[in-house]
């Protein structure tokens, strides 16, 4: 797990700028993005400056690494210029304490792709669901986050609001 490496392929380098300065707080816990390419992310949340009272992974540290995903993971899975998600539940489930950095891989599936886009383009919205598995250095799972997330249409008056530059 130890992959200093960062890929983040040239089409998503704005998305990955965009989506880790947009939100204070996520900024703030100094959550990387270790790889970004079609339908693939791979996150890692540093121990440093994410420890609770007893030096252990803050739980909110935990929660927030499982959320960024179900808004990124689209990101890199649709037309951004058309498309935007949000979290509707979130359900976490922590299993061991985390005592590294912790990371989280996330992969859509063309098929669910191409299901989640035609909803979206029929209904306006679509529902998605994702199980996330956060994992220490040594590869345990330390949680797991199950969420519900959903895709909108952009309206009118949004559109290039997202765009990275």
């Amino acid at each position: 797990m130890r992959n200093r490496k960062v890929m983040i392929e040239e089409k998503y380098k704005g998305i990955a700028e965009l989506s880790l300065t947009l939100v204070e707080a996520i900024n703030r816990t100094g959550l990387e993005i270790v790889a970004l390419k079609d339908r693939y992310a791979k996150f890692k949340m540093p121990l440093q400056g994410n420890t609770n009272h007893i030096g252990v992974m803050y739980a909110g540290s935990l929660f927030t690494l499982g959320e960024f995903t179900g808004g990124i993971v689209p990101a890199v899975s649709f037309d951004i210029e058309k498309y935007f998600p949000i979290v509707k539940a979130i359900n976490i489930k922590f299993l061991a304490m985390a005592t590294t950095d912790v990371y989280l891989e996330c992969e859509l599936s063309s098929s669910d792709v191409k299901r989640i886009e035609a909803e979206t383009d029929e209904n306006g919205k679509a529902d998605f669901d994702l199980e996330l598995e956060l994992k220490d250095e040594t590869g345990t799972v330390v949680t797991l986050v199950n969420g519900t997330w959903q895709l909108r249409k952009i309206p009118e008056e949004m559109k290039g609001m997202f765009k990275p530059s």
